[in-house]
């Protein structure tokens, strides 16, 4: 009776010091949006080109998802979470180089510290990794709300990152808030320790269902829900890195003050905080695929609705709310139809696959608002981009069945 209870409790160590780990390896990356305009005062750069390295960015956190979560997968979380901290503080520490600044035609390190090693930093630290040690340690009837608290952690980060990254700015300027944030990059590899193990480790173990690598990508690539569910997500990166990367500049724009746009991105992570929580519930008691339809469809409407009514600092607040309440409420249940569908020993493996797709989206996203303002001298296009996708990303995720792939032994119906 006793080993059935520590086997069914819930593993609040590993999922409090991960929870600390999402917040520390999100919040820097949410904030990017604050360094766009002083860092061009100094350089004269276009904003394409800042776009640019945050696109970058976006997309080799996409490019190492999957190798990083099938290397916790193999050889231990702790150990990739190490790693995260090391490339994220060397990406945030060549971004502050004083050789950017004094050198505008120095835009390679920009591109290769914010862009490339930080965006690989982010990778070997995301989600992917950190929910697959969860999915380990959890009973199935506990994963879709630890998946929420690990999500509601990152959108923590965003909250608290956001007034941290505009009081760094303005107290040390933004070679000195890079320098800050990198030095919080210590702290990762001691919280890692609690998540030390890999797939083969867990209260879960003896539930998995035993393949290889390349088993599980072969069966994931040719079952259609999965490949809906990944292009879904998809849309979801491309609407959530251009309001991270542009939505302080573009409300500047538009003559609103710029203590509205820090407001604005504290709201999104606060109210993103209850959203992911909420996400976790629902997911654990209603129809995943459903859930994410309408959550995208819920952010085309509140785009809709912001773009056409008059932008005041009024409705940007509200915009904030609803669209926080939306933000990272597809994680939880997007991993945890993988989860459902392929099971846990390689979901860091097939969790970074779809989020690569999310990162493609993302890249998209930010270069591409990046270079229609700087060709249009306006950011409309690009949200009424979002919008369309929004509904492609609902009509996708309909058809998807929230069952594991067919021919499965009775051994993963744990899963």
């Amino acid at each position: 009776m006793n080993a059935v209870s520590r086997k069914d409790a819930m593993p609040w160590m590993i999922i409090i010091c991960g929870s600390l780990i999402a917040m520390i390896t999100f919040g820097p990356r949410s904030a990017m949006g604050f360094f766009q305009l002083p860092l061009l005062a100094d350089t004269g750069w276009s904003r394409e080109t800042f776009g640019l390295a945050i696109a970058i960015q976006n997309l080799f956190w996409g490019l190492g998802q999957p190798f990083f979560g099938a290397m916790g997968d193999k050889y231990g979380t702790a150990k990739v979470l190490m790693a995260s901290a090391a490339l994220y503080a060397a990406g945030l520490l060549l971004m502050a180089s004083p050789v950017i600044a004094s050198a505008p035609q120095s835009a390679l390190l920009l591109h290769v510290g914010g862009g490339i090693l930080c965006g690989l930093g982010v990778a070997a630290g995301s989600f992917s990794v950190i929910l697959s040690a969860f999915a380990r340690n959890v009973t199935p009837a506990q994963r879709s709300m630890a998946f929420g608290i690990a999500t509601a952690a990152g959108s923590a980060g965003m909250m608290v990152f956001a007034p941290l990254t505009i009081g760094l700015i303005a107290g040390l300027g933004w070679q000195g808030a890079l320098i800050v944030m990198a030095g919080l990059m210590a702290m990762i590899p001691f919280l890692a320790i609690a998540l030390r193990g890999n797939a083969s480790s867990g209260t879960q173990s003896a539930a998995q269902f035993q393949q290889t690598a390349g088993q599980a990508l072969r069966e994931a690539l040719g079952h259609r829900s999965y490949l809906l569910l990944t292009s879904g997500f998809f849309v979801c990166g491309f609407q959530v890195a251009f309001i991270t990367a542009h939505f302080p500049a573009y409300l500047l724009d538009i003559g609103i003050d710029a203590w509205v746009g820090g407001v604005a991105m504290l709201l999104i992570g606060g109210f993103n905080i209850i959203g992911s929580l909420g996400a976790g519930y629902i997911g654990q008691h209603y129809s995943k695929p459903w859930f994410l339809a309408l959550i995208y469809i819920g952010r085309s409407i509140a785009v809709t609705v912001f773009l056409l009514l008059p932008i005041t600092a009024t409705s940007v607040i509200i915009f904030s709310a609803v669209m926080g309440l939306l933000w990272l409420s597809t994680v939880p249940p997007t991993n945890g139809l993988v989860a459902i569908m392929f099971g846990t020993r390689h979901l860091g493996l097939l969790g970074g696959i779809v989020f690569f797709s999310h990162q493609i989206g993302s890249f998209l996203g930010v270069w591409m608002g990046g270079y229609l303002y700087d060709h249009f001298g306006t950011y409309d296009p690009v949200w009424w981009i979002g919008v369309a996708l929004g509904l492609f990303a609902a009509a996708v995720h309909f058809p998807i069945k929230e069952a594991m792939v067919p021919g499965r032994p009775t051994l993963a119906a744990a899963e």
